[in-house]
């Protein structure tokens, strides 16, 4: 068993940065893929950024490409979203999430485990 905990989350101007925190419990993090969605109020959950387990390949859809940096600490057990250039459509509840032996991609129905998010607010 794995648990979850996001932080860091908060309210920022557009254009400004945010660094969201993901702890996980357990001595198998480095197990792990891990990603990061987001979901905003009537949309789908979307994937942000993911990092496989062996921390040599991440993935970066279009939207946030250039714009947010996903990395991992096995020692720290926790992987951390650093969000640039802020735009109000990043405003969502961000979730980290784990599938062992995962790919840097999956869908959100591949992982295994889900922390309870964090809010992100964007202000224009």
């Amino acid at each position: 068993q794995v648990q979850l905990v996001e932080s860091g989350g908060g309210l920022v101007q557009a254009g400004g940065s945010l660094r969201l925190s993901c702890a996980a419990s357990g001595r198998t993090f480095s197990s792990y893929a891990m990603g990061w969605f987001r979901q905003a109020p009537g949309k789908e959950r979307e994937s942000v950024a993911g990092i496989n387990w062996r921390g040599d390949s991440t993935y970066y859809p279009r939207s946030v490409k250039d714009r947010f940096t996903i990395s991992r600490d096995n020692a720290a057990n926790t992987v951390y979203l650093q969000m640039n250039s802020l735009k109000p459509e990043d405003t969502a509840v961000y979730y980290c999430a784990a599938k062992k032996y995962g790919d840097s991609y999956q869908p959100p129905t591949f992982y295994d485990y889900w922390g309870v998010g964090t809010q992100v607010t964007v202000s224009s």
